[in-house]
């Protein structure tokens, strides 16, 4: 319990205040943690609900209370997929953290930046406990936030000798490359990125599968970030139905994700093909790959506990920083 350090006076952290306090390397170590406290069935949260304003566009509230933490919170997040076209992000994200011994408020803060964070941090996870230890290339099909922090996080798990990009958008994927600070090589197709790279990160707004069966090679391990409804796909079908597939929860994933929800409609495969949870391969990691031909598929959707497991750090970091505003 942190009351007896705030009074009574809320804190709110801007998204500046949450860079500041909060870096790739330790938001990895939390979502590490945060995924086993899940899968161990240390957190108590239900299925984020959803309210569809349009098939564009929603609104999702992520409560989730982590007494190991400890830390209670949730998360309001709306998704509008014709933002960027109006020069708008198309995730925004409010935080609220709560004091678990007495429900009281004690912070209000900028969930853009967390969800952008958190979200690599956790495929940086997946990589670390999927992917084969010797990695030689990148590749990540999308060229926004995600594809930005996922440039970031997943370096710090494996060593990459080439690192490739494409977007559908030729002038995106040039300012992506050009903007990193590691070489980033742009290609002019999705199969051109993807042939041969050992690990392939999917952040794409794509609802129709962009990543091919045939283009993935035996033995790479494949990161979906997006695709986060039950009529949504980013990946081909038949490739689902090859890999060793994780997921974040077991129970989103059955309703959420359409590259499984639509996999089992079609009876390529039922429920028992998601091997895990990555939390419990993170606990047991002889739950991961098993032979180094195998595909592994890690189908990422975002769990509630990420963030308020991200957003605690943020604020106990703030508070040591002095950052933040003391709301009346």
């Amino acid at each position: 319990m942190l009351w007896e350090n705030i009074g009574t006076m809320p804190l709110w952290l801007n998204e500046d205040d949450v860079r500041t306090v909060l870096s790739m390397a330790d938001l990895i170590s939390a979502m590490r943690s945060a995924l086993e406290n899940f899968s161990a069935g240390q957190v108590k949260q239900p299925v984020r609900p959803f309210i569809e304003v349009d098939r564009e566009s929603f609104f999702a509230v992520m409560p989730s209370y982590a007494p190991t933490i400890p830390a209670l919170g949730a998360k309001l997040v709306t998704v509008f997929g014709r933002n960027p076209a109006r020069g708008l992000p198309s995730h925004d994200a409010v935080i609220l953290l709560l004091d678990t011994g007495t429900g009281a408020l004690l912070a209000v803060m900028d969930g853009r930046y967390i969800t952008e964070a958190r979200t690599a941090a956790v495929s940086a996870v997946a990589v670390g406990l999927l992917a084969p230890a010797e990695t030689n290339v990148l590749a990540i099909l999308g060229s926004g936030v995600q594809a930005r922090s996922h440039l970031e996080a997943l370096p710090l798990v494996r060593h990459f000798r080439e690192i490739r990009c494409w977007s559908p958008t030729r002038a995106n994927r040039e300012r992506l490359a050009g903007e990193s600070k590691l070489p980033v090589t742009p290609c002019d197709t999705a199969e051109a990125a993807i042939i041969g790279a050992d690990v392939i990160a999917l952040v794409t707004a794509s609802s129709e599968p962009v990543l091919r069966n045939a283009w993935v090679k035996p033995g790479a391990c494949v990161i979906s970030v997006g695709a986060c409804r039950p009529y949504q796909r980013e990946m081909d079908p038949a490739l689902v139905a090859r890999a060793r597939l994780f997921v974040d929860s077991r129970a989103a994933a059955l309703q959420e994700s359409g590259d499984i929800v639509l996999g089992i409609a079609e009876g390529r495969f039922t429920a028992a093909h998601v091997v895990a949870e990555l939390g419990q391969v993170a606990a047991n990691p002889a739950l991961g790959r098993r032979e180094p031909q195998q595909i592994a598929i890690f189908k990422s959707l975002g769990l509630a506990v990420e963030d308020v497991a991200a957003a605690h750090l943020a604020y106990t970091r703030a508070l040591v920083a002095g950052r933040g505003l003391r709301l009346a």
